[in-house]
């Protein structure tokens, strides 16, 4: 390439990633760029301070009626758009707050994938049209009390009673579980684990908050408790029999999180970099010494891989050949190293990096919960340890 068309280095693009994405993609991003800097930027850490997402079912309307909800799903009022677009936006919800990039991927790539990949087609055309808008929020229960990283243990059982399913059990840190309209629970029965769609209106279905959380604050988290919940014999999704149901939900989210974990890497390098240039010790900037320089380069390095595995992933899935493998691949690494961004920024940034003026130690402890949330860095390192091997660690 002739030195006159190279284009300038960008330190918000180091590696021209933006040209790897169509006009339509850059659209999509500004469009919830700016939302998020509108809608949540300005409020976000009275929220995280006060633990409160307030008006979240306006928020949900908002975020529906840019197609947010559900965006990467066809059909019954699905935006329909590429996987590398719901990345994008992913990345820029949670460059605002990792529980806004929750509350959009319980309800697009848990509750909804799967009522729309397991449903059948009255529970479609009841539920999804709905909550694409944001009408409707659904929550995805599956964890239980006692059982996370092992959900095949779980005790929430649903019981034929004549035609009817009576529900009986309870599950725990369920995001939306307390706005939600509509709850996809995961439950034995004697012919094996099966999904339902539950109304949270039900008789003995009841969603008390958990309260008391140091991350993830700005987000409604709840237990359900199902009391003996009487469902109708057409509330079980025909299609999701057995583990696989739940977990390629599971697999759908956790490709979310790939993106959404760099966007909280990417908030808080920005805030460590505008710092860096503009604070003062010892008579100039320090980001003129060259450790911090060496910590800015790291923490540049490991977000921008990090972009490049994201889209990488997205491709894949947009072409039809992703692995759950591979999606346990991005998982692990991009929260990993996002969290660690965010640890050297609030080292870059001293006292300050631990107050809500900037948004470091909110995404840190944010990320302290992606960490662990729909697989655990153990469970993904022997998902690729079984793929690497063809020997399985989980069961002796």
């Amino acid at each position: 390439m002739p030195a006159s068309s190279t284009p300038p280095f960008s330190p918000a693009d180091p590696l021209g990633i933006d040209d790897l994405l169509t006009a339509e993609d850059l659209a999509v991003r500004d469009t919830v760029r700016g939302w998020a800097a509108d809608r949540v930027l300005p409020h976000i850490a009275g929220w995280y301070e006060r633990g409160e997402l307030p008006g979240v079912r306006e928020l949900a309307r908002e975020l529906g009626g840019m197609g947010a909800l559900g965006m990467s799903l066809t059909g019954y009022g699905c935006a329909g758009a590429s996987a590398v677009q719901y990345g994008l936006a992913c990345l820029e919800l949670e460059a605002a707050d990792s529980g806004i990039r929750s509350l959009v991927s319980v309800q697009g790539s848990l509750a909804m994938y799967a009522i729309r990949r397991f449903g059948s087609e009255e529970q479609k055309r009841h539920w999804l049209p709905r909550m694409a808008a944001g009408e409707v929020i659904g929550c995805f229960g599956l964890t239980e009390p006692d059982h996370g990283s092992d959900p095949a243990g779980m005790r929430t059982y649903a019981k034929r009673d004549g035609s009817d399913w009576v529900l009986t059990g309870r599950k725990m840190w369920i995001t939306n579980g307390s706005v939600a309209g509509v709850a996809v629970v995961w439950a034995r029965t004697d012919e094996g684990i099966r999904g339902f769609v539950v109304p949270t209106d039900a008789p003995g279905f009841a969603a008390p908050e958990i309260t008391r959380k140091w991350s993830l604050r700005a987000s409604v988290t709840s237990e359900l408790v199902l009391d003996e919940v009487r469902l109708p014999g057409d509330a079980v999704l025909p299609e999701g029999a057995g583990l696989r149901g739940p977990l390629s939900c599971l697999t759908h989210a956790r490709y979310g999180i790939v993106w959404g974990a760099m966007g909280a890497a990417r908030s808080s390098f920005e805030a460590a970099l505008a710092y860096a240039r503009t604070r003062e010790q010892f008579g100039k900037p320090i980001g003129g010494f060259q450790l911090t320089q060496a910590k800015l380069a790291d923490m540049a390095v490991e977000l921008h891989k990090g972009v490049l595995l994201a889209h990488h992933l997205g491709t894949r899935m947009d072409a039809g050949t992703l692995r759950p493998e591979q999606v346990s691949f991005g998982k692990l690494n991009n929260v990993r190293e996002a969290i660690d961004i965010c640890r050297t920024a609030r080292t870059i940034l001293g006292a300050n990096g631990i107050s809500l003026e900037y948004p470091v130690m909110r995404h840190a402890t944010n990320l302290e919960s992606v960490l662990t949330y729909e697989g655990t860095v153990e469970m993904h390192q022997l998902v690729l340890g079984k793929a690497l091997t063809g020997l399985d660690a989980f069961r002796g």
